[in-house]
């Protein structure tokens, strides 16, 4: 695999090549892929926290296989180039937390096995893919990840945009996004400001939180580039920031410090930009994953299951217990 440099912008959906962290794709046969990467030694959203920078954040490695499905996608399989790509589920488990320690001098490269489970067929052929990661750092297997994600040509995205935004009363073109107040960004392990992507979030009765999504189109990393609809991984950031100040609060976790080493999460629609989106935890109970659900216009557009572990504890690697099965 080479890690000399990054693959083209457009292949990977960035419009910035700071952004890209792919450097190389490889067939090996029909169902298994190669991909290589090389994680940033500090990165501007991804390397933002107030602990100790002991390891990677895990959401980098996801962003590499996110990244991924748009190459497996239009290298492999054909999709041209302008065609849209839908989430529908993912998940990952952090299996080995000391191979996300990132070395003092150099960038870490990683290697990417993918393996297609399965392939999602339309009238028109393959319209989508279940995929397996198997995320390899010096030789060691750092993470799991598997993604459920479809495609699309620009003129269905169109119709089903706009029959979708109809159905809500919304204009075809989004409007100023929804504006909300952000938390303190320390409560939710942040020194930046602009990373803060929940509103201060309040009690609900059955004894979780709830927090409105703050977004913000002028964000480098979570808008890269323009986009009709709230980007997945913003929907997956919130539920992380949500759920360290639900553990906090309920005395689960000392500090939002929390690494995020398990996640299962399933998109149910798309989150418009211009509507008013809320994020909701259930109950925070010691060593159980957390329950997340974002809402918009009166239905569930995203839910997840989360899995935090303390940095601070001397068991932490055995906190890395999976949520989906690895066979």
């Amino acid at each position: 695999m080479e890690f000399t440099r990054t693959l083209p912008r457009w292949l990977v959906h960035r419009a910035a090549i700071a952004e890209v962290l792919l450097t190389d794709a490889h067939r090996r046969d029909d169902d298994s892929y190669h991909l290589a990467a090389q994680l940033p030694r500090a990165h501007a959203f991804y390397g933002d926290t107030l602990g100790p920078r002991t390891s990677y954040d895990p959401m980098l490695l996801l962003e590499v296989a996110r990244q991924g499905i748009f190459v497996l996608g239009h290298r492999f399989f054909g999709v041209p180039e302008g065609y849209q790509f839908i989430l529908r589920t993912v998940e990952f488990d952090v299996l080995d937390l000391t191979a996300l320690a990132p070395p003092k001098d150099v960038p870490t490269h990683v290697v990417v096995g993918c393996q297609v489970e399965r392939r999602l067929r339309g009238r028109t052929g393959v319209t989508g893919l279940v995929v397996r990661y198997t995320m390899v750092i010096d030789d060691r297997e750092a993470m799991a990840v598997r993604i459920n994600y479809s495609w699309m040509p620009p003129e269905q995205w169109t119709a089903v945009r706009a029959t979708r935004r109809s159905t809500l009363g919304l204009p075809a073109t989004p409007s100023v996004p929804w504006q909300e107040p952000r938390i303190d960004a320390r409560l939710v392990d942040r020194r930046d400001p602009d990373n803060a992507v929940i509103s201060p979030p309040r009690s609900i009765e059955n004894g979780g939180q709830a927090a409105t999504l703050v977004v913000d189109t002028s964000h480098a990393t979570m808008f890269d580039h323009r986009l009709d609809h709230v980007p997945g991984m913003l929907e997956l950031e919130a539920f992380r920031q949500l759920a360290l100040t639900a553990a906090v609060d309920s005395g689960v976790l000392p500090t939002p410090t929390a690494l995020l080493v398990g996640l299962s999460a399933r998109f149910r629609s798309l989150a418009e930009l211009d509507l008013s989106a809320e994020c909701r935890t259930g109950p925070v109970r010691p060593g159980e994953e957390i329950h997340c659900s974002m809402h918009q216009a009166g239905t569930v557009v995203a839910e997840a299951r989360v899995r935090l572990a303390d940095r601070s504890r001397p068991d932490l690697a055995e906190a890395c217990s999976p949520l989906f099965a690895r066979a």
